[in-house]
């Protein structure tokens, strides 16, 4: 019976092998959805699936306030680059850019605990390529940089800090789980290259 089995699959192979070549002007042609294949240690132990899933569930909840702040940013990153714009009128729509975020997200974001709050900073500098202190310092004024960066030092944290994947590869697999690619930048420029 296993013979048998053997022999009508090896001859169905056959015909599939000699139909395929007698239809050459034929050419199948599909593209599959690109997949992340994780390293099997991911679930190594419920300790990392544990880390994974907090993270996730963290990235989730910050995630509207994430999609906001980086529209707000490259709205007026078009804005500035495209108008010669004085400082007045720079300042103003910038201003009304941060007023409209303080509306709509201000009580929700004061109610974030530190990890998604130290999650939110570090996934603005991944979606924009600039660390905190930059977009701060160019669309704030330096002082307000330096002040938030003197709060963040005394918290344990740097928004100075320049956003590497590389450093971060269990937030980059809950983002890729996410449907979050890591943006263009990152490959087309080295992260010394953007500052």
């Amino acid at each position: 019976m296993q013979n048998k089995f053997f022999s009508l699959t090896f001859l169905s192979f056959f015909l599939f092998c000699l139909t395929a070549s007698a239809q050459k002007d034929t050419i199948l042609n599909v593209r599959l959805k690109e997949i992340q294949v994780t390293d099997h240690h991911v679930w190594t132990n419920d300790t990392v699936r544990y880390h994974f899933n907090q993270t996730k569930y963290y990235v989730q909840t910050i995630l509207p306030y994430l999609n906001a702040a980086t529209t707000s940013f490259n709205t007026i990153n078009s804005k500035l680059n495209a108008e010669n714009l004085s400082r007045r009128e720079r300042k103003t729509f910038v201003h009304g850019e941060e007023d409209m975020l303080r509306t709509q997200f201000e009580d929700k974001v004061k109610a974030l605990n530190e990890t998604q709050g130290v999650l939110l900073i570090k996934l603005i500098a991944r979606q924009t390529g600039l660390n905190i202190y930059s977009i701060l310092s160019e669309f704030k004024n330096p002082l307000t940089a330096i002040k938030w960066q003197a709060w963040a030092r005394f918290h344990g944290f740097n928004l100075n800090k320049i956003y590497d994947p590389a450093d971060e590869p269990l937030l980059e697999s809950v983002m890729f789980s996410l449907g979050y690619d890591l943006p263009d930048f990152y490959t087309n420029h080295s992260v010394a290259q953007r500052h």
